[in-house]
């Protein structure tokens, strides 16, 4: 196969993972605290002396988009979202995670848990408690907690020191390879959830655009591989 064929596949490659990359926005538009992601393209250069260079396109950077999404009001005493860059502090069985998602409900020791059943950490980041009988559970906008008047701790709000150190393990939670800091300027909502920052449209839109590429990529590779085969017939009839 020539270089026009391995760039071709390169290319096809790359478009099918951007697929199934748009394909998971698309699914997770409605899923509280989803971050939409993208791909990045990048060159790829193979060289060796004495042999024709080969350029190939890759698509395995993987590009996710830190816009506020659309806050709704849902009523409930643990429903909490976060209005400016930060995000809560959870504990997995992996260790420390980050999530926008803030659906939190409490257990059956009292602890404040993600729906996964996750222990959400307070800014020392140790397990937030709230006490089985209060009646009145109140955050403020700095994450303070109180219940029933009377002050329990400080829901923990970070962010990391760079956006980049960012990996997610899976639809709202991240992953921190770096330092993470407190989010000094973000401002935590009581009642409201954040919902995705898809946009359904324009990834739809996108989608059409991806099989169409593919589509053509996918005639070029159809053409050469009938080229080589009549230019090899020839070749053996002469």
């Amino acid at each position: 196969m020539g270089n026009t064929g391995y760039t071709t596949l390169s290319r096809q490659s790359g478009l099918m993972r951007e697929m199934r990359v748009v394909a998971n926005n698309i699914a997770n538009s409605a899923t509280t605290g989803y971050r939409s992601e993208g791909l990045i393209f990048s060159e790829f250069i193979q060289s060796a002396p004495g042999q024709e260079s080969l350029s190939m396109g890759r698509a395995n950077i993987r590009n996710t988009s830190m816009a506020q999404g659309a806050l709704t009001q849902s009523g409930g005493d643990l429903d909490l979202a976060i209005e400016g860059d930060g995000y809560f502090m959870v504990e997995t069985p992996m260790g420390e995670r980050l999530t926008r998602s803030g659906a939190f409900s409490t257990n059956a020791e009292g602890d404040l848990v993600t729906m996964d059943g996750y222990r959400v950490l307070d800014a020392g980041r140790a397990p937030v408690f709230i006490p089985s009988d209060a009646a009145s559970v109140k955050f403020g906008a700095d994450g303070t907690l109180s219940a029933d008047g009377r002050a329990l701790g400080q829901i923990g709000i970070f962010k990391p020191e760079e956006n980049y150190q960012m990996v997610r393990e899976d639809g709202v939670m991240f992953r921190v390879d770096g330092e993470i800091e407190d989010a000094g300027e973000a401002r935590v909502l009581q009642g409201f959830l954040e919902g995705s920052n898809v946009n359904a449209v324009s990834q739809l839109a996108r989608m059409v655009e991806i099989q169409r590429a593919y589509e053509m990529g996918q005639s070029f590779l159809e053409t050469e591989d009938k080229r080589i085969r009549d230019a090899i017939k020839n070749l053996i009839k002469s």
